[in-house]
């Protein structure tokens, strides 16, 4: 991290605030993660911090320190408006562009707030007066660790290395994503140390499956196909299968990522249907030098990662596999 950031950072947090941290919708590990230990960090330097999180998250991550305090926009529109209107500053974490908190948007880009930007990935948008981005680190909480450590490291407590290590957990995939570098191992033992339960983290992230879940996944890996002659392979999810098994937020995170368990598999792609919001979601992974990022950019709506990325398509299900199949044949992998 560079030594102009600390001292912008130092800066700031020189004299007491009212912060606001915000996590992009539909948060992930690495959002909740990087905002439960920023928040904890803050307040115990003497800062007056609180979470705003877009709408709710899964409930496989609503076992973490801290996060029954986070504020739903959703739920609570007139109280985060007056929160966000009063703030002296707004950290943005695990986005780079305001469209990713959906309806919080204006809120947040016509608020008198110092904005903050701390994200990993590609092309930042420039809506923040102090931006850390860095597309060569694996997670937010990664990022998130740098800044506490060069902050005050001895603030970094049980509760703290908890939500980071969730966070750089489930954003390597398990520290197997090529992302996951020499100091990302160091960052974790220094987690460790701190008090952090590796196992028991792993548990409620990956053992926690319900039975509603668990034949969800049965279903996507039935509707499991390989494109003959390329390495990758696609499957779908129809909003009549979703509510067949009792679909809930998050009951489809990390199921795009059990194609690539099949040897030879470089590409896997899912596709979700959302009759609510009349769109497929979209989720892409490779491996090696394949860039998805590029791909959903391209194609459909989306970006991310080089090996992890995603995208929307405002065609029917039928239509979206039909288009999928269409561009995949003119395309080097």
């Amino acid at each position: 991290m560079k030594k102009k950031l600390i001292l912008a950072f130092n800066e700031l947090l020189s004299s007491t605030k009212k912060i606001i941290i915000i996590p992009h919708k539909n948060p992930d590990g690495d959002a909740i993660g990087s905002t439960l230990s920023l928040n904890f960090f803050l307040n115990k330097i003497g800062h007056k911090s609180k979470i705003i999180s877009p709408n709710h998250y899964p409930d496989f991550l609503k076992w973490m320190p801290g996060q029954e305090k986070i504020i739903k926009f959703s739920d609570e529109e007139k109280k985060s408006k007056t929160l966000i209107q009063s703030a002296d500053l707004i950290f943005t974490l695990d986005f780079n562009n305001l469209s990713r908190i959906d309806e919080l948007e204006p809120f947040v880009r016509n608020s008198k707030a110092i904005k903050i930007m701390i994200d990993h990935h590609e092309n930042p948008d420039n809506y923040a007066q102090i931006t850390y981005s860095d597309s060569s680190i694996g997670s937010t909480c990664e990022m998130i660790f740098d800044l506490i450590y060069q902050l005050n490291k001895d603030q970094i407590d049980e509760k703290i290395a908890t939500c980071l290590y969730t966070g750089i957990m489930t954003d390597s995939g398990s520290f197997r994503f090529p992302s996951t570098t020499a100091k990302t191992h160091q960052v974790i033992s220094k987690l460790i140390e701190k008090g952090a339960k590796h196992s028991e983290i792993h548990q409620h992230i990956y053992d926690s499956y319900t039975f509603n879940r668990m034949q969800l996944l049965g279903t996507a890996l039935n509707n499991l196909k390989k494109i003959d002659s390329l390495p990758v392979v696609y499957m779908t999810l129809s909003q009549e299968e979703l509510n067949q098994n009792k679909f809930k937020k998050g009951d489809t995170e990390g199921f795009v990522n059990y194609g690539l368990n099949l040897k030879g598999v470089l590409f896997a792609i899912i596709m979700i249907e959302n009759e609510q919001d009349k769109i497929i979601k979209m989720s892409f992974r490779s491996k090696g030098g394949f860039d998805v990022n590029k791909f959903a950019k391209i194609y459909f709506n989306g970006g991310g990662h080089v090996n992890a990325a995603g995208g929307i398509s405002r065609l029917s299900l039928k239509e979206t596999e039909s288009k999928l199949l269409s561009v995949l044949k003119k395309i080097k992998i």
